[in-house]
């Protein structure tokens, strides 16, 4: 049986810099681009039923410079839609909404989507890509919010259990199965993470995490 294999992003220049990025499409930074190849030995020895991915550019770029051949552009791979706050830094929103949470309020304003609204459109990815398992793996190219929401979903947790887990930008896991449930096989392996040490330097390059969309600290992306 395969696994849904969740790819992140490489590093863009808002994601450099902690702003949150949806419908915004931005190209790769050479950082990112960097990252994104870095990612092929990682992905070398899976065989994919499908490759699916976010409509954006960063995550198509991704796909290519990581080796793998889209099958499929997915609109429900999109990342979270943040509305009013899309670009905005996670501090600048504090700042004039200090109880604003992305996993419980949603995003704001009109073009904002609500947390059920993401789980539902990740839910029905999900479940397309579940019965193509039995053929190999099914990768899904996206974003860090979208992703972090794909996995709370597969483990039948609300949107909101995303802000659990952490994930770099240029990161892999795999959703799979454990005793026939539902479990998380591998979570925000770097191409960095599984180099030697005087490799790490020249992949990682500048702070390639993505403060906005990957680990926010308290629940904010």
């Amino acid at each position: 049986m395969g696994e849904i294999v969740l790819v992140r992003h490489g590093a863009t220049t808002w994601s450099a810099t902690g702003r949150h990025t949806s419908v915004t499409d931005l190209d790769l930074t050479e950082h990112g681009v960097a990252q994104a190849k870095a990612l092929g030995p990682l992905l070398a020895g899976r065989e994919f039923a499908a490759v699916w991915s976010s409509p954006r550019k960063r995550a198509l770029t991704t796909a290519g410079l990581a080796g793998l051949d889209v099958t499929a552009v997915i609109p429900d791979l999109a990342e979270w839609a943040y509305g009013e706050y899309e670009g905005r830094t996670s501090e600048e929103i504090v700042a004039a909404d200090p109880d604003w949470t992305l996993w419980t309020d949603g995003g704001k304003g009109p073009g904002g989507e609500s947390p059920e609204e993401v789980a539902a459109r990740l839910d029905r990815a999900l479940a397309e890509a579940e019965p193509l398992l039995e053929r190999g793996d099914v990768a899904f190219v996206a974003h860090g919010h979208s992703l972090r929401v794909a996995a709370a979903r597969w483990l039948g947790r609300p949107a909101r259990d995303g802000r659990e887990l952490t994930i770099d930008t240029a990161s892999i896991g795999a959703l799979g199965y454990e005793h026939g449930g539902h479990a998380i096989t591998l979570w925000n392996l770097t191409a960095a993470a599984a180099s030697p040490k005087d490799e790490r330097a020249r992949i990682n390059g500048a702070d390639g995490t993505d403060a906005a969309n990957g680990a926010g600290p308290l629940g904010r992306p």
